[in-house]
């Protein structure tokens, strides 16, 4: 059995982290063509206690950012060949440098360009010549913001290795959590969920069984049938997932998906009895994916039923009450919309002739 990681652990975890990143010293890396303009920006942050690197082009930015990982970029706008817009826009679209503030610094002030800014992702803005207090404030506060943002995103990662980790116990899901997440985005969009809820299904695919990191292999991977203690043991991987992602702000979306996917219609699920709509829509769309999933999916106690059967099933459950009808509609709507036409028989084909 795998420790159960709880809130008080998890929490120290992210205190540690915290605390390793803080006993850096802040890098700051300022981009400009003019010298002069640099030798500014290195002489007012070195008084503040910054480590501070420099570059005189884009592509030389671009060199020390993946060479050195900086804080916070002071970036100017109008320099020869590669443009601070185009350096700002490589920066956000690398997975490894999206999270470093980015200030764009120009002699412009006008709205167009403040507009490309912020269009290229720019986090804010500064005009030459420097004040001082005005820089001062305005590093410390995206430094910060950085690391916390940093913080958060390894915390996440922490998450989904726990995930990752659940999945891997039980050899027989094969890809589950790949399909769900997959899914989970193309039906959030097929019935116009918001992007955050979209966002919140995809990461759901991947945590809403991180609760099994705290069930014993005698009870998770038992061939058999559950014994009522085993099972009143196994409904725990709900609230134990819950107490796991409840200390990050970030998963506040996703918590009911963890909490409530085994919830019911009619009020006999589990861990709370919730009746009809009292289940979050998150988790009745998410149940509705993830029964389909197991149902096309094979098993060692059963083969996988093909699209068509899988959706009667569905449709008998929803007819027991157990799940929620019209949900049950529009998915049998969205998956025979991406099923692929099955081939005509030949008395069909003559017909159409």
């Amino acid at each position: 059995m795998l420790n159960l990681l709880n809130a008080s652990t998890f929490s120290q975890i992210r205190c540690s982290s915290v605390s390793f990143i803080d006993s850096e010293l802040p890098k700051v890396l300022v981009v400009d063509d003019h010298p002069s303009s640099r030798m500014t920006a290195v002489a007012l942050l070195s008084v503040e206690g910054y480590e501070v690197l420099e570059a005189d082009s884009g592509p030389v930015a671009l060199e020390r950012v993946l060479e050195s990982n900086p804080d916070l970029i002071l970036l100017d706008v109008m320099m020869p060949g590669m443009d601070g817009f185009e350096v700002c826009r490589r920066l956000k679209e690398n997975e490894h440098t999206r999270l470093i503030p980015v200030v764009f610094i120009t002699a412009l002030n006008d709205r167009r360009s403040r507009i490309m800014g912020i269009e290229a992702g720019g986090d804010d803005f500064l005009t030459k010549p420097f004040d001082r207090l005005e820089l001062s404030a305005r590093v410390r506060s995206l430094v910060q913001q950085k690391r916390l943002n940093e913080d958060l995103d390894h915390a996440e990662q922490v998450l989904f290795s726990i995930a990752r980790t659940v999945e891997s116990r039980d050899p027989v899901t094969g890809d589950h959590c790949e399909r769900l997440v997959t899914m989970g985005r193309t039906f959030g969009e097929f019935i116009n969920l918001g992007r955050n809820e979209v966002r919140d299904l995809v990461w759901g695919g991947y945590l809403h069984d991180i609760g099994k990191v705290g069930i014993p292999d005698s009870v998770l991977l038992k061939k058999g049938k559950l014994t009522p203690e085993e099972w009143d043991i196994m409904k725990q991987h709900v609230t134990i997932g819950e107490t796991i992602c409840k200390p990050l702000r970030t998963m506040r979306g996703v918590i009911p998906i963890i909490r409530y996917h085994h919830e019911r219609w009619d009020g006999t699920g589990y861990p709370d009895g919730l009746v009809g709509d009292e289940i979050p829509i998150l988790a009745q769309v998410f149940q509705i994916i993830d029964i389909y999933d197991a149902l096309t999916s094979e098993r060692p106690y059963k083969r996988a039923f093909t699209p068509a059967e899988a959706l009667e099933i569905m449709n008998e459950e929803a007819s027991k009450g157990w799940r929620n009808p019209q949900l049950v509609q529009q998915f049998a709507e969205f998956i025979q919309s991406t099923q692929q036409p099955e081939s005509l028989s030949r008395e069909e084909a003559f017909a159409q002739k």
